[in-house]
């Protein structure tokens, strides 16, 4: 027997889903750390930028100071400069304090540690200027700040902007860096995706063909077991008529032929109070019931009704017959314009009601059943009811019996539905309905036509 695949490629979708999954929070923590280090690096460079124009600014305060201090000695003494130098030392110092912050994250030690070097000579040099301008020596301390101050000035400048550019730089290869990544994961992304959709869509093609292959062989098997049941059911009713007609054509005639020679035998001389005349009377009483219950058992084989009036009375004299043998009050109820159905479909329809009343009988306990038939110009529906205790629940859980099955296969031959519905403890009833033939249909009696609702006692 060939295995389905559904299994195996729903494992595979599944697989694929998920490397979908994993691949997908991949990519986003990779995007998501990739931010957190764009972000960093852009700050911190900026903070760092900050710092040092913030310094680059003092400096060159400190330049033009120096420039007012060497060149225009007519503004002000240099003594007088000593409280904007101390309050741009000041400044200077918070600055170089909190920009050493970001040295190690700018991997630039080495130029921080040479720029702090230059400021704190320059602020040697500073002070060795203000203690000669203090002591008188005017022109010895303008001499000294024009001669090393101004070129330390200048010194400190260019390295600021030698760390503003290299900050510039490293944030431009960042930029690069990260835009690069951007491109790859994104290009990355994508393969992936195409290459899982490819994956998906090619087991999800290969899925729907293995099960249209699988499908068609279910449906062909399911149409061989139809017509396979169709004609085991077909072959159990000829057997079952073949039977019928043997029992009521043979043993029927060799039944009757007894009766009539123990009559015979009765009228030969045989004395009224002789003891054979009695037993002679029993052997007769008992072949007349024994050629009754054969003719009985011979219509229960294949209603010989069906054939000669049609389905409708023969529900309605199986309906008696049912109620004689069980005790169960039964009616049957016929509706609408009356429709001759012989054949086989007849005898299929009988079975299932046959079916349905006997398990009525078994096992629901019900003192009533009845039996409805509903005539439309398209479809004929009987409804089997009983009044009893109902299926439980468990048992309506449970596979269908045979004689459930059966009853479905003959639904199925008839092309017609079958419906069996049991509400708690108010009985069950089952259902059937099949279509009936347009072409030329016939009438069960001229007064069927006028007579809409037959009752059966």
């Amino acid at each position: 027997m060939t295995k389905s695949p559904t299994l195996r490629l729903l494992f595979g979708l599944l697989i694929t889903l998920a490397a979908v999954t994993c691949f997908s929070s991949y990519s986003l923590y990779q995007v998501t750390m990739l931010r957190q280090l764009q972000t960093q690096t852009i700050d911190l460079n900026r903070h760092d930028s900050l710092l040092l124009l913030r310094v680059q600014n003092d400096v060159n305060i400190l330049g033009l100071k120096l420039q007012d201090m060497t060149e225009r000695p007519h503004l002000a003494r240099i003594a007088q400069y000593r409280d904007e130098f101390d309050r741009l030392r000041s400044d200077l110092q918070h600055a170089v304090e909190a920009d050493a912050k970001f040295a190690h994250a700018t991997h630039r030690g080495e130029s921080q540690l040479r720029l702090t070097a230059s400021l704190r000579h320059f602020w040697l040099t500073t002070d060795e200027v203000f203690n000669a301008a203090n002591t008188g020596h005017e022109e010895a301390a303008r001499s000294l700040a024009s001669r090393e101050l101004s070129d330390q000035q200048i010194v400190i400048a260019r390295r600021l902007s030698n760390l503003l550019e290299r900050n510039n730089q490293t944030e431009q290869e960042a930029d690069l860096k990260i835009a690069a990544i951007y491109d790859r994961s994104e290009k990355d992304t994508y393969a992936f995706l195409a290459a899982t959709i490819s994956a998906v869509l090619i087991t999800s093609l290969y899925l729907i063909y293995s099960n249209r292959k699988l499908f068609d062989k279910l449906e062909s098997l399911s149409g061989q077991r139809r017509v396979l049941a169709a004609r085991l059911i077909s072959v159990q009713e000829e057997v079952l008529r073949s039977v019928s007609r043997e029992l009521h054509d043979e043993f029927g005639q060799i039944l009757t032929a007894v009766g009539a020679m123990l009559t015979r035998a009765e009228r030969k001389g045989v004395p009224p109070d002789s003891p054979l005349r009695t037993e002679l009377s029993e052997v007769k009483e008992i072949t007349q019931a024994t050629l009754e219950k054969m003719r009985s058992l011979s219509q229960m084989l294949h209603p010989a009704i069906l054939d000669d009036y049609g389905l409708a009375k023969g529900i309605e004299w199986y309906a008696e017959v049912f109620e004689r043998q069980t005790g169960i009050h039964t009616s049957a109820v016929v509706r609408g314009p009356v429709v001759r159905i012989t054949g086989a479909p007849a005898t299929h329809c009988f079975r299932i009601v046959q079916e349905a009343l006997n398990n009525a009988a078994k096992h629901s306990g019900t003192k009533s059943a009845e039996v409805e038939m509903l005539f439309s110009p398209n479809f004929l529906t009987i409804h089997v009811r009983d009044f009893g205790k109902g299926i439980p629940g468990s048992k309506r859980r449970n596979k269908p019996g045979l004689g459930l099955i059966a009853m479905h296969e003959r639904a199925e031959i008839l092309g017609g539905k079958l419906d069996v519905r049991s509400e708690g403890t108010s009985g069950t009833t089952v259902s059937l309905t099949i279509p009936l033939r347009q072409e030329d249909p016939q009438l069960e009696s001229a007064d069927s036509e006028e007579k809409r609702e037959v009752l059966v006692p």
